[in-house]
């Protein structure tokens, strides 16, 4: 354990995002909390830390803003909520003012549960999947209970349910809102899709599915309400994503400056530091893709990655006075990647954007991301013949999920759809546009499909079974 002085109130909140680990916290009754790892930072306001009190292990929350007591409260009560329901939720071990003003709520550490998110994302499966349904299966007939008992979760997801073994348990007290008396259908249908809308698009089709398990445990649900609440969810956390990605926040890491706007994913954020501090000093040891007027790409290995870095020129001084008060093309591409892998599209994971600017003005800028080391459709493809199972399965998928949410490539060259992993990828994004309007899309999914089709001889067997397939 560390030795530094034991910190208070005023010295967490002062800490920001990056409270020191491990670190000693003083309570007011003179005992120690040994915080050990952080979990999550909301910062000046709360920190989630593994941690140990007395000697045992606990999660420890702490709360170091104005109204901690208050905070500590609702968390509190929502817990107990749970427990008086029946319900699994890690009990509380303690609770204490902090020296200072804070207040610690400690509750039992689970050593060996892991959330269902990361087993989630440790085994993707397809859409519809067995064993994919049958992990999901005791959250949703958790969900049930709750909404039985009066209770929702306002921040449902799939990390506040913890896999222990054979057990499930709801976490997050704070999140937890009392009724007073079981869920009418209306508010059980708009509470089940805030957790059905943390599922890939694709998985909408199998709704009913996930709902036949949560209506057998005795769920009520609007049938012919539930996809528009899961739509409307998705609709939401889909326009917070991509705020978020512009903003400092827990996910990604922001700094503005008068001569640069810089965002990077934040867990890459220290690895990437370097090679941000000079991009163009990086890219010249690079291996050069294209060298354009407008943009510069460069195949880069960092460490034991590989990444791609695109630099958006100014080709001369027409085109600078016609880019300063646009939005870069990296900031569309930044936006663009971050929307498609929301929605379930793959495309190559978007790690750092950086403007040149004056004030508000851009001028020069650069997209990093991570590189895909798939085979170009074009050069995998044969004209004379249909694509195989899996591949025609993937482009049916990628083309039906651009259409469903109205968003236009823009230059669907054979060059810029890649297989990999048994996957399609979509790569550059530059003039990629999401349509609010019905028939701005028409138009432009339009062009999109032509000039796929373009790509192979319009009589041969590969562009006529892609004209039957591709949405119209």
């Amino acid at each position: 354990m560390t030795t530094t002085s034991p910190l208070d109130t005023a010295a967490l909140r002062a800490a920001g995002r990056e409270p020191p680990m491990p670190c000693r916290v003083a309570l007011a009754d003179g005992r120690m909390l040994e915080a050990l790892r952080v979990l999550r930072v909301l910062p000046g306001k709360r920190i989630v830390a593994e941690a140990r009190l007395d000697g045992e292990p606990v999660l420890a929350k702490l709360f170091v803003a104005d109204g901690a007591a208050r905070h500590l409260r609702r968390e509190r009560e929502g817990i107990e909520a749970l427990l008086a329901a029946g319900l699994d939720t890690p009990g509380i071990i303690a609770e204490a003012p902090i020296a200072g003003g804070g207040r610690l709520l400690a509750t039992r550490w689970l050593s060996d549960a892991t959330s269902l998110a990361e087993r989630w994302a440790a085994a993707p499966r397809p859409p519809g999947d067995a064993g994919a349904i049958a992990l999901l299966a005791p959250a949703l007939r958790l969900l049930a209970r709750m909404h039985a008992a009066g209770l929702t979760q306002t921040d449902l997801h799939l990390g506040n349910f913890l896999l222990d073994g054979e057990r499930i348990r709801i976490v997050d007290g704070d999140a937890v809102e009392r009724h007073g008396e079981p869920l009418s259908p209306r508010q059980a249908t708009d509470n089940l899709a805030i957790l059905l809308a943390q599922l890939p698009p694709a998985w909408d089709a199998h709704a009913d599915a996930l709902y036949a398990i949560y209506r057998e445990a005795g769920g009520r649900c609007e049938d012919d309400g539930l996809q528009a609440a899961i739509d409307a969810v998705r609709h939401w956390r889909l326009a917070d994503l991509l705020d978020k990605s512009l903003r400092d926040c827990s996910l990604f890491a922001v700094r503005k400056r008068f001569r640069r706007f810089e965002s990077v994913v934040r867990q890459e954020a220290d690895t990437l530091a370097p090679l941000l501090a000079d991009l163009d000093g990086a890219m010249a040891h690079g291996s050069l893709l294209k060298d354009g007027r407008t943009v510069t790409v460069v195949k880069l290995q960092w460490g034991e990655r590989t990444l791609v870095i695109k630099r958006y020129n100014i080709k001369g001084i027409g085109h600078g006075l016609s880019r300063l008060w646009r939005p870069s093309r990296a900031w569309q591409s930044w936006l663009a990647a971050h929307r498609l892998r929301f929605l379930g599209i793959d495309t190559p994971r978007p790690l750092a954007l950086v403007e040149e600017r004056l004030g508000p003005l851009r001028r020069r800028a650069w997209l990093v991301s991570e590189w895909c080391d798939g085979t170009p459709l074009r050069r995998m493809l044969d004209a004379d013949t249909e694509p195989p199972q899996p591949v025609g399965a993937a482009l049916c998928a990628i083309f039906d999920t651009l259409v469903r949410e109205r968003i236009q490539h823009g230059d669907l060259k054979a060059t810029n759809l890649l297989w990999e992993a048994g996957r399609v990828w979509l790569i550059d994004l530059d003039a990629t546009t999401a349509h609010d309007d019905a028939r701005a899309f028409a138009r432009g999914w339009s062009r999109d499909r032509a000039r796929l089709l373009r790509n192979w001889p319009p009589d041969s067997v590969l562009a006529r079974w892609l004209d039957r397939h591709l949405p119209r």
